[in-house]
Formats: C-alpha cells, structure tokens, sequence
C-alpha cells in the first residue's frame, strides 16, 4: 500500500500551468488528471478518488469557489486554491467554502510540490502509524468522540463530515483540553509552515468547525471557545 501511486487532479483554464504542475507533480510519482473548466473537474472530482486536487479560483463558467462547495456537499478531499488574486477577502472566501490551502499566482512549482506534500503527510500519517497499531487511538468526552485511527467525529453518537485541515484542527485542540492557543500558535502546528501572517484563516476555520458540530450537537460546538484577544480552546462540556 505504501507504494500505491497517489492521485492529483489539476483543475486550471490554463493549459500553460496544467502542463507545468503535471510535469512537476509526475516527477515526483505522482499520478495527474486535469481538467480545463469547472463543469468538468467536479465531474472528476465526484468520479475518482483523488488524494488533493489543485483548483483554480477563477474560470469561465463555475468558478473554483463553486466546484469546492459543490465537493464539499458530497467530498471532504483536500483541496488547494489557485488564485491570481492575493486580496484577504479571496482567501478568506476561499476557506469558507471548504479550501485547505491557497497558493498566489504567479507561484513556484516546487512550492506546490511542497504544499502538496505537506497535505498528504498530514492527511496519511495517522493511517500508516495505525495500521500496525492494535490499540483504539479515540479521544471521547461527552458529546464528542473522535477516532483517530478512522478519521471520524461524531457528536452526540451522528458522524460529522470534515475536511482534512478541520479534522486536524479539533484534533489537536481536543488533546489539550481547556489549554488556550493563540493563532499564531495554531497556524504553526496545525499548518505546519509559515502562513505569512494570515490569522484569518484560524478564524474561519473554526467557524466552519463550529458550524459542521452544531449542526448535530450544539453541546459539541461549545465546547470550541473562543478567548477574546488571544485565541482558542477546547472546554470539555459538564452538561
């Protein structure tokens, strides 16, 4: 299983940067589809088990921000915006609608292989660790209990359907209870590399955190808290 070839698919109108991250990324073993529009990369997307798809923000027809919240109704496989556009409100709008990471055009193919990387090991690391491990790797509090060896949430005994980057964030929240982190904090341990002052993007991923949980269990959404003018905290529920 170890050497089983991951699959990417690049999504772009571009056919200059399609045929760049393809040759980058095949370099590196992986396996590449593409697609020149919208319509067709979340036919793909839906279609195929891909391990991250790269997905330009701005195409004729559906635009990125529409296939990743079209995805994100059925999918929860990671995504990375690309975006011409380096405003706050892109990215930020990029986040709420299911995004895992962005990278600015014009950008660096190594970076995307990188950023690439640095998703999978994220997203894989539990598994490989796990499968030789008999032992119940699960967090459980009253109304939230999270399997780390399946990757699964559930609040009030319903499973909660999150993206790689949301999971990882209760995760690591959850593993030290009423410890209050700061964004800064969260950005360098749950994103791993310098994400160039962008707190914002803590910001709104708790709130589609929050947003997913109370939509089973209002008691597991609370007990996300947020400490004013520092950051977050995970409070265990005494209800």
């Amino acid at each position: 299983m170890e050497n089983e070839i991951k699959k990417i698919l690049v999504v772009d109108d571009e056919e200059r940067i399609r045929r760049l991250l393809k040759m980058y990324l095949e370099r590196e073993g992986y396996q590449v589809d593409e697609a020149e529009d919208g319509e067709e990369g979340l036919k793909l997307a839906l279609s195929e088990e891909y391990e991250v798809i790269l997905l330009d923000l701005m195409m004729p027809g559906k635009d990125g921000l529409e296939v990743c919240k079209d995805l994100r109704a059925k999918k929860s496989t990671p995504v990375i915006m690309l975006t011409a556009k380096g405003e706050e409100l892109s990215r930020i709008h990029g986040f709420e609608a299911g995004t895992d990471d962005y990278i600015v055009k014009p950008f660096s193919p190594r970076e995307v292989v990188l950023r690439v990387k640095a998703l999978l090991r994220r997203s894989n690391s539990s598994t490989i660790m796990n499968s030789s491990n008999r032992s119940k790797d699960m967090i459980e509090f009253p109304h939230l209990m999270i399997d780390n060896d399946a990757h699964r949430v559930l609040a009030d005994n319903k499973e909660v359907n999150l993206t790689p980057k949301e999971y990882e964030l209760l995760l690591f929240l959850a593993k030290s209870p009423d410890k209050v982190f700061d964004r800064e904090e969260l950005l360098k341990e749950v994103w791993k590399y310098e994400f160039f002052g962008d707190l914002r993007t803590v910001d709104t991923h708790v709130k589609r955190l929050r947003e997913k949980l109370s939509k089973v269990s209002t008691d597991a959404a609370k007990m996300i808290v947020t400490v004013w003018g520092v950051g977050y905290k995970f409070e265990i529920s005494q209800t």
